[in-house]
């Protein structure tokens, strides 16, 4: 966890990580580098940090937070999957 922050309860971790969901789900329209500012940020982790987690490189994550890749389906899912999530393509 970034260290600017003081510890979170078990309790108000889960209800952070509920509202992550929550807000992902809740905006579409998003485009993916917001989601994972959005997810980084909401979760109190730094770019090492979240890019450890989801088993990706730190530089891969940096460069899709700062708009010079889209990334990949399969990197976008390593990242969403830290949250249960995955990147999905419906036909409508």
């Amino acid at each position: 966890m970034d260290k600017r922050y003081k510890p979170l309860s078990l309790s108000e971790q889960m209800r952070i990580r509920q509202q992550v969901v929550e807000d992902i789900l809740a905006n579409p329209h998003w485009p993916l580098q917001q989601v994972v500012q959005h997810l980084k940020t909401s979760l109190r982790l730094t770019t090492a940090e979240l890019a450890k987690v989801a088993g990706i490189s730190a530089r891969t994550l940096q460069d899709i937070e700062q708009g010079r890749s889209q990334g990949t389906v399969q990197t976008m899912n390593k990242i969403l999957g830290v949250m249960d999530l995955r990147l999905g393509v419906c036909k409508i």
